[in-house]
């Protein structure tokens, strides 16, 4: 059937999906949640059906993700059929009975969710069954490698690059902005593809993104890295693995991660990495509660990397309580300048760099990694990488820290009692941080002036709020009620806090890669 494209400029997530009149529908035979093949000029786009009574008869609506790929204009005129059914669905529904599947099924089904074979409900229905099942360690390198085949690849033609991964869930983990120049200064390729946001106050992307561009074609990568040895841009721009982030969008709205693993070593695998360091934060409030998760977690990781080629280490370290003293993207983009220029002295931050950075340097042959790490970040070779990094990717690379504006709103939170900090809420944090407004207002977030082991006298301010709108930080300090961050005592202090009555509990659940 030959119908005419209304464009709807409707964003669908990544999703291709169309609308279709219920008559042209039952004439072609589909029903709604169908899939239909788009013919246009020779180029094939399975999607997703909706029908309506809104789009008229001979006409197809189509959202802003078809629009892209097919590169259709208004009134174009697209071949419509509908499609085979998918046989990933069998293989779905096979991993759904509870067997395990064989590398070719896997693939099946990864390069079905690329294409936009599989809906919604389908693709839900695979991370459910991976979650409630589990996912053994060849299934975990089955789908890191589909996920890598069905997207694009970076080469760069190194025998060594370097790369440095977070499991994440801390505040204010700044560490990629100073890691990056450090490993780079030291003369090692390290092209770090990073995330946005997806439940923290910010990703690395967020951050970087208010030094310099991040949205870079692969070209424009690569030419980066050709000069300066490094990078900091968002993968979301570069297809690289692309079925890990249509996976995440599942995970997310279900509270499950079963595809850790293969989403985090996927993206490594894309880059082509040699060498890798994972940073598996640990303690209360982070997603590893304890040693023996964590070190359980790093058993898997670095196996996986071995069946995919790239060495693997991992760090363990604490993620009790936040990074640093900032939350927020231009705030914690001030503080790891800050930190480059020698301006301020962050101990944790700085020891945390420098172990990650150290054993990058230990993992390829050099020794005393993380006093070579310290002497770079000191001498100020870090810093001239990083604006050389900045400058080369189109930002300032003269840029200086007040230019990194920040919110004009400010609410400063004091002490009620007297004592000790003895803990920090990581999540209750991040929930006030993003009320704010964070990450997508870049000057939005949270300065510490406490953290757990100070002493604090009544009055004395813990930490302040910064907001762009007022409207915003209003509703941040309305959730502070219901928000206790800050834990106060004596050092033998045993009550954490007290539950009068059966009440519903907000689940907190975590997902940034």
């Amino acid at each position: 059937m030959h119908l005419k494209a209304d464009i709807l400029g409707i964003d669908s997530g990544g999703k291709p999906i169309v609308f279709l009149n219920r008559f042209d529908a039952d004439d072609i035979g589909i029903r709604a949640s169908g899939r239909i093949t788009l013919n246009f000029k020779k180029k094939l786009l399975t999607a997703i059906v909706n029908t309506t009574t809104s789009v008229n008869r001979g006409h197809i609506g189509i959202n802003d993700e078809v629009k892209r790929m097919l590169d259709i204009k208004q009134n174009s005129v697209v071949d419509v059929e509908i499609t085979a059914f998918p046989k990933s669905l069998q293989f779905i529904h096979n991993r759904l009975t509870g067997r395990r599947l064989l590398y070719h099924e896997i693939y099946e089904i990864v390069k079905d969710v690329v294409q936009g074979n599989l809906n919604e409900n389908e693709i839900s229905a695979f991370v459910t069954a991976l979650s409630i099942q589990g996912l053994d360690l060849d299934e975990a390198t089955s789908l890191a490698l589909s996920m890598v085949e069905t997207g694009k690849q970076l080469d760069l033609g190194k025998k060594t690059i370097v790369d440095k991964h977070s499991i994440g869930g801390v505040p204010g983990d700044k560490t990629t902005l100073l890691v990056v120049p450090i490993v780079a200064a030291m003369g090692l390729t390290i092209p770090k593809v990073s995330s946005r946001a997806i439940t923290s106050a910010g990703g690395t992307a967020d951050r970087a993104e208010t030094l310099m561009p991040v949205d870079l074609e692969i070209s424009e990568m690569k030419r980066v890295i050709k000069k300066s040895n490094g990078c900091m841009v968002w993968g979301g721009s570069l297809d690289l693995a692309p079925a890990d982030d249509i996976f995440v969008r599942s995970e997310y709205s279900l509270y499950i991660d079963p595809l850790l693993l293969p989403s985090i070593m996927s993206k490594k695998k894309a880059v082509n990495a040699t060498h890798l360091v994972i940073d598996i934060p640990t303690g209360r409030g982070s997603k590893m509660q304890t040693v023996s998760e964590s070190d359980f977690l790093a058993k898997e990781l670095i196996e996986l990397g071995r069946r995919l080629g790239i060495r693997t280490h991992c760090v363990l370290t604490n993620g009790e309580k936040p990074i640093g003293f900032t939350m927020g993207p231009s705030l914690e983009a001030r503080e790891a300048l800050s930190i480059l220029m020698n301006k301020i002295a962050v101990p944790d931050l700085a020891d945390k760099v420098c172990h990650i950075a150290g054993s990058i340097f230990e993992m390829v042959g050099k020794k005393s990694g993380y006093q070579l790490a310290k002497e770079i970040l000191h001498s100020g070779k870090a810093e001239k990488k990083m604006r050389e990094i900045i400058g080369l990717q189109g930002g300032n690379s003269k840029v200086k820290i007040e230019d990194l504006a920040i919110g004009g709103e400010k609410y400063m939170v004091r002490a009620k009692k007297p004592g000790q900090i003895l803990w920090m809420d990581n999540i209750a944090l991040i929930e006030l941080a993003r009320a704010a407004g964070a990450p997508k207002d870049k000057g939005a977030g949270i300065v510490f002036n406490k953290k757990t082991g100070d002493k604090v006298r009544i009055g004395d301010v813990l930490y302040t709020i910064y907001a762009e709108k007022p409207r915003k930080l209003s509703r941040t300090v309305e959730l502070l009620s219901e928000a206790e961050p800050f834990g106060i005592g004596d050092n033998i202090e045993m009550l954490i806090h007290k539950i009068k009555e059966s009440s519903f509990v907000k689940r907190s659940f975590m997902i940034d890669r």
